[in-house]
């Protein structure tokens, strides 16, 4: 059977005496874009950073590309991970937060192709073609010698996903990657997770308020309350017929709005 491209068993997560996560199963197969939806401090950005390893955990094991993440595996069995581990591991990760994290003293160029350098090691000339490429992919070409305090919301944002998908990674997360914008600017950022659905074959794991888009990308979609996963299924099953009445009354109130 083949293993999934990112895999929590029995997490457990807490902040002081707030228990986030007791328990927790999830998983994501190779491939797959899988949005994840619920109210405010139900869990969904914590899955998240946690993946990224800014935030730890008490318990349980959490798996990306059969890997253990927080530990390492060794002859006497699961250890707690090190530094050396957690940066191997991240390289199968790229993150694009709600906040967009750009390098305010680099140019938009440079922000791409700084990690791809510095940590994986490749030449300026093998750096520079990355970001160009991905330039044109996200649209923003003409803004390459740019600085982000000239940019707008959406194309900051643009030039976040650019920088994730040079370090080439196996897993894109996403979190609340329109959250931050005004609402003219978030379809021309949408409109570029469209174009990595359609045409090429990332692994997507997205935290999103925009219900109409993750019914309409996504293979399947969570809905988090409380640190479980409350219902989960494809879209259309999930929006249109959701079987739990904390479900309804989640949709009910946002599609409202």
């Amino acid at each position: 059977m083949k293993q999934p491209l990112i895999e929590f068993k029995n997490v457990e997560k807490r902040f002081g005496d707030t228990v986030i996560f007791k328990d927790f199963n999830f998983s994501v197969e190779e491939g797959e874009i899988v949005s994840i939806i619920g109210p405010s401090g139900s869990g969904k950005s914590t899955l998240l950073r946690i993946l990224m390893t800014l935030e730890g955990i008490e318990g349980g094991v959490v798996r990306v590309a059969g890997k253990p993440l927080w530990h390492k595996d060794t002859d006497k069995g699961l250890v707690p991970a090190d530094e050396k581990h957690l940066h191997e591991m991240r390289n199968h990760l790229g993150m694009v937060f709600q906040h967009f994290n750009l390098f305010p003293h680099m140019t938009v160029k440079r922000n791409i192709t700084e990690a791809p350098m510095c940590v994986q090691g490749k030449t300026k000339i093998e750096a520079n073609k990355i970001a160009d490429e991905l330039l044109e992919l996200v649209g923003l070409s003409d803004k390459a010698d740019m600085y982000p305090n000239s940019l707008s919301g959406g194309q900051k944002q643009r030039v976040g996903i650019a920088r994730a998908l040079a370090m080439q990674p196996a897993i894109l997360l996403l979190d609340e990657i329109t959250s931050a914008l005004d609402p003219e600017l978030v379809e021309e950022v949408l409109d570029v997770i469209r174009n990595l659905a359609l045409k090429h074959s990332f692994t997507m794991l997205l935290v999103t308020h925009e219900m109409y888009f993750a019914r309409e990308i996504s293979d399947r979609v969570c809905f988090f309350d409380q640190g479980a996963i409350v219902e989960e299924g494809e879209p259309e099953t999930l929006f249109i017929h959701p079987k739990e009445e904390r479900t309804q009354a989640f949709l009910k109130a946002y599609m409202s709005q």
